[in-house]
């Protein structure tokens, strides 16, 4: 009778080997590694585009996540689709193709309050050879060669004529306005006269005094603290901004604009004007000043009460007083602190000696107005 081990181990003599197998072909089951997709970023859904001047501003916000919900690792490659029809058909998006690409190390430099903002340029010779034609612009992004994000909504507009860039922007600095003037416009950028008078649009934007310089003379060079936004319209070629402050950086830029369509075209910006208003204007000099003298008495020495009108300035910050025996002379300067109150009491008069009193006003910048019109003050007069 063979033994329980033997028996055992005759019962399956291919035991081993197989279950061998089965772990071997267990540990491959999965196969090879394979390397992991590429991310894909999600399709944009919010482009919108508008002529300004030669060319089309697309506008759209970046994608944030990819197809599977997942963040994006880093910023996306931005890659612009165009079609034209000049015959006056309607393109269609199938027939877009890719005209522009934005590397993702440049990408940053056009995202202005959070929205991806982009001018593709079209020539005036192409708008002027093809004045019926459609164009259709769409985006997609990608983060690899291999695969890029679906192409976004698609954006139809016709493209028109525009007037000519203005050269230049003048800022004259005044205590109630920034006064900007320029050179009319009367031809479009393609050479033609202007279909119609021209009006114009100002924007203003706030930027950090740091590139005021680097600014003026490239636009694209600001550092933007308030970005570029519309200010006002005018007819002529001028424009006062009084909705400014002091110590503030501002850069302007103005654009033409004229009928086209069923509504308008600008054109492109012009070159900008950088200024940053300082206040070095003084106050008007305080009115209506009067000095009177109060004689001694047991428990006062002789003196003298002032007052006068208070400023209207709303930028006061008080004011000072000045003391002189010549009528045509300040004199010496009796409030080292400015003055908060329309009145002063001088208790250092000399008995016997006729002296002069004037006021100036102060302002929260510095600057100090015009003495006051003289009071006169004898200390022998009684009250």
């Amino acid at each position: 009778m063979p033994a329980r081990g033997d028996a055992a181990r005759g019962a399956c003599p291919f035991a081993i080997p197989v279950l061998a197998v089965l772990l071997l072909a267990g540990c491959g089951a999965p196969g090879q590694p394979q390397p992991r997709r590429p991310p894909v970023p999600a399709g944009l859904t919010d482009l919108s585009a508008q002529q300004l001047g030669d060319g089309v501003v697309l506008a759209f916000s970046l994608p944030k996540e990819t197809v599977d919900r997942r963040p994006l690792p880093q910023t996306p490659t931005v890659e612009i689709l165009r079609a034209v029809s000049p015959e006056g058909g309607t393109p269609k998006q199938s027939e877009a193709r890719l005209v522009l690409t934005i590397p993702s190390a440049l990408v940053a430099g056009y995202v202005v309050g959070g929205r991806f903002q982009f001018t593709a340029p079209v020539t005036p010779e192409e708008i002027r050879a093809h004045p019926d034609a459609q164009y259709l612009y769409s985006v997609r992004t990608r983060l690899s060669e291999k695969r890029a994000s679906a192409e976004s909504n698609a954006v139809l507009l016709r493209l028109y004529p525009v007037p000519e860039r203005i050269p230049g922007v003048t800022a004259r600095v005044t205590e109630s306005a920034i006064e900007l003037s320029w050179e009319p416009v009367s031809r479009t950028t393609g050479g033609a006269p202007l279909s119609a008078s021209p009006s114009y649009r100002v924007y203003r934007a706030e930027i950090n005094p740091s590139s005021a310089a680097a600014a003026a003379q490239d636009i694209s060079k600001a550092e933007f603290i308030a970005p570029l936004a519309f200010l006002g319209a005018t007819a002529s070629p001028r424009y006062p901004d009084t909705q400014f402050e002091f110590g503030h950086t501002y850069l302007y830029s103005v654009r033409a604009q004229i009928p086209a369509g069923a509504g308008a075209v600008e054109s492109s910006d012009s070159a900008p004007a950088v200024v940053t208003p300082r206040d070095v204007f003084p106050p008007a000099a305080p009115l209506g000043l009067e000095a009177i003298f109060v004689p001694a008495t047991p428990s006062s020495p002789a003196h003298a009460e002032l007052s006068w009108d208070i400023s209207p300035e709303s930028d006061l910050a008080g004011y000072r007083v000045y003391r002189s025996e010549q009528e045509d002379t300040r004199g010496v300067l009796l409030t080292p602190e400015l003055l908060l109150a329309p009145a002063f009491r001088d208790m250092s008069i000399a008995p016997g000696h006729r002296c002069f009193y004037r006021v100036t006003a102060v302002d929260r910048s510095g600057n100090e107005s015009d003495p006051s019109a003289p009071a006169a003050l004898s200390p022998q007069q009684n009250p």
